[in-house]
């Protein structure tokens, strides 16, 4: 698995094709963040926009690959292990730099009433949780259940948007006691949200990569 995990990141740099999803990703803080603000509040925003940013990478991930190349590492490690190392290594990728962000903003955000171990913990959890979330998002609206670009990228926005506002989503739930936490100020690290979405993206990778090796 290290090996295809190194190949899969190494095709994703050297594509260049994280740029995008990165620079929407900063655009969003850029415009939604102050210096200063309510931290909890600030915490928020960046994990809430690093799901749709999460979803995509997956996306790219998991198509990046050429047919030929695809099948050639296929029949050397197996398709769903090969299909489980670009799901990982779209995760895992937006996960670092959600954690760097949640770190700026902790930083640099008015943490009155809360201190900055208080406010770093929840907004990490809350990170994980909607990174776990848009990982879910991405394995399903991707190969092998769709795979027509048009359609894959109609339903990242739709599903990305419902796994935001959805009542029961791990992502909504992790913004909602942060963005209520702004108001109090008290830092309730979204824990129940971060386990439920790991559970979420486990069982959404399995059936990906079961899908892809009976399908593929």
């Amino acid at each position: 698995m290290t090996a295809l995990l190194r190949y899969q990141t190494g095709l994703l740099l050297r594509s260049q094709r994280w740029l995008a999803p990165l620079l929407l990703y900063v655009a969003v803080l850029g415009v939604g963040i102050s210096v200063g603000e309510p931290v909890l509040g600030a915490l928020g925003l960046t994990a809430g926009a690093l799901l749709p940013v999460t979803a995509w990478s997956v996306r790219i991930c998991v198509t990046q690959e050429p047919p030929a190349a695809r099948n050639v590492v296929a029949a050397a490690a197996g398709r769903g292990r090969a299909h489980l190392a670009a799901l990982v290594t779209g995760t895992v990728l937006p996960l670092l730099v959600g954690g760097v962000a949640v770190l700026a903003v902790t930083a640099t955000g008015d943490r009155r009433g809360v201190t900055a171990l208080a406010a770093a913990t929840a907004g990490l959890l809350a990170v994980l949780a909607c990174a776990l979330t848009g990982a879910a998002v991405g394995a399903l609206v991707s190969r092998p259940f769709v795979r027509a670009p048009g359609w894959s990228l109609s339903a990242l926005v739709l599903g990305s948007l419902l796994a935001l506002v959805t009542t029961g989503s791990p992502a909504k739930h992790a913004m909602t006691a942060l963005v209520t936490g702004a108001r109090t100020p008290i830092a309730d690290p979204p824990w129940f949200a971060a386990a439920g979405a790991v559970l979420l993206a486990a069982v959404c990778a399995a059936l990906a990569c079961r899908a892809t090796a009976r399908l593929e």
